[in-house]
Formats: structure tokens, C-alpha cells, sequence
């Protein structure tokens, strides 16, 4: 009897020890590829970038840039936007992207309060980093982590710049803005008031206009009425050149006038190469959307933390009607 019992627990202890080898086993294999697994998942980083003007030549660019870069870096990245600045589904695509929890988010800035409270408080809540490429918000208002692009109180300058190679040290000088103004237009502004500023002879008319086609006509037929011996005009939103130069053109001839405006606006090249613009700031979109790309990995990643807050900044250019490039 007694060695029956012995053969028993001698019988139950190899089976124990058989299912705890095994149980090991498994274990072992679990553990060492939980790790691959984890590092397959922190190798796959997803970016998001998102812009208001969605296939534009300026935006495609800026996409283009993007693009490449990701590739270069190995992270995925998805492209969004919405057409003719919808403001609502711009915002919408925000939320989507922060809920979604990409890994980080790169923005065309926009100058508000719904703007700026998904950037600092929802995107932030996530930990989900902010940089805005080509247009920009202030740094204390969004917690962005930097911006990429032109500085634009410099572009601002040498566009006033050109204008006073042009018309001379005395003339009437139309500045064209939005209604609500950007904080890039703001930018764009100082600078060229920080130049004409120096010049007593020249006198700048500001006027805000809503964004539709027929309202830039119409400001642009109210400002020609006010000022009748205006000089020059400058369209700070580069989308206003086009209806503007349309109203200047039906009322008398537009070649008198000097007439400047950015490269970010759907018409500016063409109307530039039709000798419609005297001039048009140049900026560099495809090294905007590769930079912003490169920095946000590059804080995701902790190989630069923090960012500079004051941004990195892209080369700029005045391109002529003549075609020249100063």
C-alpha cells in the first residue's frame, strides 16, 4: 500500500513538473517577443498633416515637401484638408486627428479661439505635439511645439522694399487685409508699415475685406473711390490679388498702378507671369513641409527636446514681373 502511494506522488510531481516546464516555456517564448512587438509599435509613427487650402499649387507643395520627407524618416504620414478654407470641417479634422491619438499633428496655424483651444488644451491633454508650417499662431496662445516656414514681418519688408525700388519715396499705398486678421497677415503688415514707416511722402490706406470674390471687388471699387490718386496696391492675403487687380482693370488701365502680393495665393504665379503683378514674395512650400516633418520626428523621438518655440525659418525672394529675383 505504502508503495503504491509512493509510485502515486512520484507519478503526480513528474506530471507537475512536466505542465510547469511547459507553463515556462510558453512564458519564455511570450516574453522575449513581447518586445519585438512593442518595438514594431514604436517604430510605427503616424503623422498628420493638415491644411485649410487643400489643393492649391502653394499647399500641394508644402504636401509635396512633406511627403519626402516622411519617406527619408520612415514614418507614415496622411495628408488632410478641406477646399476653399472651410473653417467648420478645417476644425473637424483637428478633433478627428487628436482622438484618433496620432503621434503628432502639423498645421496650417489659424489665428482663433476654437483653433487655439485644440491645440492647447485637447492636443496638449493627449500629448500630442503641435507644429505649424507656413502659417503661424503665437506660441503662448496654442502651446504649439514650433512653427516652420517665412518670416513673415521680413517678407513684409521686402515686399515694401520693392515697392519703394518701384514707385519712389511718394505715393498712396493700398494695404489689403482679411476682415478678422490672421496672425501671419499681422506679421506681413509690420513689416511693411516698419519700412514705409521711413518714408513721409508715403501715405498707407488699411482696409479689411470679407473673403468672397465680390466683396474683394466691391472694397477694392470703395477704396479706389476714397483714394483716386492711390499708387500702388498690396493684396496681404494673397488670395484677394486676383478680384482686385479684376476691379482695378474694369475701371481704368492696370498698368499704372504697382501692384504686390505673396506666392501662397491660388492665382499669384499666373498673375504675375501675365504682368497683372509687379511682384510676388516668394517663399520655399516644399522646404516648409520637409522641415516640418523632420522637426516633429525629431521631438517624437527625443533627439531635440525642446524645439526652438521661435520656429525655423525658410528662405524668401521677391520674384518681378521681368522675372528677375531679388
Amino acid at each position: 500500500m505504502r508503495k503504491k502511494i509512493v509510485v502515486l506522488l512520484a507519478a503526480l510531481i513528474i506530471v507537475l513538473s512536466y505542465f510547469t516546464i511547459v507553463s515556462a516555456t510558453k512564458a519564455f517564448r511570450f516574453a522575449s517577443e513581447l518586445p519585438a512587438s512593442l518595438s514594431e509599435m514604436e517604430d510605427s509613427v503616424r503623422i498628420v498633416l493638415i491644411t485649410q487650402e487643400l489643393d492649391t499649387p502653394f499647399w500641394n507643395k508644402v504636401g509635396k515637401g512633406a511627403i519626402q520627407q516622411a519617406k527619408k524618416e520612415n514614418v507614415e504620414l496622411e495628408v488632410w484638408g478641406s477646399y476653399g478654407n472651410n473653417e467648420d470641417d478645417f476644425l473637424k479634422k483637428m478633433e478627428i486627428a487628436i482622438h484618433s491619438k496620432v503621434n503628432g499633428i502639423i498645421v496650417q496655424g489659424l489665428d482663433t479661439d476654437e483653433f487655439k483651444e485644440l491645440t492647447k488644451i485637447k492636443a496638449a491633454f493627449y500629448g500630442i505635439p503641435v507644429i505649424t508650417v507656413a502659417n503661424d499662431v503665437p506660441v503662448e496662445e496654442s502651446l504649439r511645439k514650433t512653427y516652420v516656414g517665412s518670416d513673415q514681418f521680413f517678407a513684409g519688408q521686402m515686399v515694401a522694399d520693392q515697392l519703394i525700388k518701384e514707385m519712389g519715396a511718394a505715393g498712396e499705398v493700398i494695404i489689403l487685409r482679411d476682415e478678422v486678421q490672421a496672425y501671419y497677415q499681422k506679421e506681413r503688415i509690420a513689416g511693411i508699415q516698419n519700412v514705409l514707416d521711413n518714408y513721409p511722402e508715403v501715405n498707407i490706406i488699411i482696409r479689411g475685406t470679407e473673403g468672397t470674390n465680390e466683396q474683394v471687388i466691391s472694397t477694392t471699387q470703395q477704396l479706389m473711390n476714397e483714394a483716386p490718386r492711390a499708387t500702388a496696391f498690396i493684396a496681404v492675403n494673397a488670395n484677394y490679388a486676383g478680384p482686385m487687380i479684376q476691379e482695378i482693370g474694369r475701371r481704368t488701365q492696370v498698368e499704372p498702378y504697382h501692384i504686390y502680393t505673396f506666392d501662397d495665393g491660388v492665382e499669384s504665379t499666373v498673375l504675375l507671369e501675365q504682368g497683372k503683378l509687379d511682384g510676388i514674395l516668394e517663399q520655399k512650400p516644399e522646404e516648409m513641409g520637409r522641415g516640418s516633418v523632420k522637426w516633429l520626428v525629431e521631438w517624437i523621438s527625443g533627439k531635440t527636446v525642446p524645439l526652438n518655440s521661435d520656429g525655423y525659418l525658410t528662405e524668401t525672394n521677391m520674384l518681378t514681373s521681368d522675372g528677375e529675383t531679388q
